[in-house]
């Protein structure tokens, strides 16, 4: 099987200290950078920042944090999880993610998103009903963008360009993925401007979505695109035990899902509704070493994915406990997974 990229995803969430006390955002985003240069240390192959305008997460500017991350690393690559790009610039977004490529020699690369998140859109004056055209204008311009010559291009919700130039310019171009929770129709469009495809799995068993990863590969084929690859993200956490992974991780997991929840109508979070989502069939990677690479190489051979990223900061788990999670991974779980791979 092709190499496979294992990587870390984190929303710079809101831990709790050691005394229960809630951390400051800015002590959250400290904390995050010394994660990051632990996963480089230990072999991780990318850590992703995502970027929310919410009180549970420190993050609203990821190229910012993964700058000061590219100062203390050498070889993790950097990027997004996601940049909810329809409320934002395309053109201010690539010259960013450039920039951000220059100061960590070419690491760089950008996850593309819509946003499962809106607060955004008032914060930035987008209207929600331009939800779907928004996106799907800003990813073709950025698509062009890539290319790295000048743009002629024309919509109806930015300005248009003619023969503008964005720099600074890479020496090979941003790697670039668009996040897809599973729409067909998005699925479609990342293949046809040319995109890597991450899916964001967090409920259910990863091989039901073996079908979009087989539309990709079909509207790939039929609109003559190169292949690119594809990717999954889903939350998990690993300590030494089983049960130790999954007593450390419940309440971080209980209070996120409630506090979203309640935004979103959705039922109370349970125990039991954990243990059914960390099992053999469930979206989230709680366990012992090997019983998270077992679950990674059932996820990946099931879709035939490229990349694997978890994401290993959920809730109010603490910062010691997400630097053992972050070892383990890159100590254990990673060489625990090639070696099952190349079975």
């Amino acid at each position: 099987m092709t190499a496979v990229e294992l990587g870390l995803d984190t929303f710079g969430d809101i831990t709790l200290d050691g005394a229960g006390q809630r951390v400051t955002d800015a002590q959250a985003i400290r904390n995050l950078v010394d994660q990051a240069t632990l996963a480089d240390e230990v072999g991780v192959d990318f850590i992703g920042v995502g970027e929310h305008h919410r009180p549970d997460f420190a993050v609203s500017s990821p190229e910012i944090v993964l700058a000061a991350i590219a100062s203390r690393t050498e070889r993790i690559r950097l990027g997004t999880a996601v940049t909810v790009l329809s409320s934002d610039d395309p053109v201010r977004v690539y010259e960013r993610f450039a920039t951000l490529d220059a100061v960590s020699n070419g690491r760089a690369e950008v996850i593309l998103g819509r946003g499962s998140f809106i607060e955004s859109f008032p914060l930035f004056g987008y209207d929600l009903g331009n939800y779907e055209a928004l996106f799907e204008e800003k990813l073709e311009l950025f698509s062009l963008l890539r290319e790295e010559k000048p743009v002629t291009w024309q919509g109806t919700m930015r300005a248009s360009l003619t023969d503008a130039d964005v720099y600074p310019k890479t020496a090979g171009g941003i790697r670039a993925w668009v996040g897809v929770g599973g729409s067909p129709e998005s699925v479609v469009r990342t293949a046809r401007y040319g995109y890597g495809l991450m899916l964001a799995i967090i409920g259910g068993p990863a091989a039901r979505f073996r079908p979009y990863v087989d539309l990709y590969h079909r509207a790939v084929g039929e609109l003559g695109m190169p292949a690119q690859p594809i990717g999954m993200h889903s939350p998990g956490h690993v300590a030494d035990t089983d049960e130790q992974a999954w007593e450390d991780a419940y309440p971080g997991f209980e209070r996120q899902n409630n506090t979203i929840g309640r935004e979103r109508g959705w039922p109370p979070y349970s125990r039991l509704r954990f243990q059914q989502e960390a099992g053999p069939e469930g979206s989230i990677y709680v366990g012992s070493p090997e019983t998270v690479a077992k679950k990674i190489v059932a996820s990946i051979r099931a879709l035939g994915a490229q990349r694997f990223d978890m994401k290993y900061a959920n809730g109010t788990l603490g910062h010691d406990k997400l630097m053992r999670s972050v070892e383990l991974y890159g100590t254990r779980v990673i060489p625990l997974v090639r070696e099952m791979l190349a079975e």
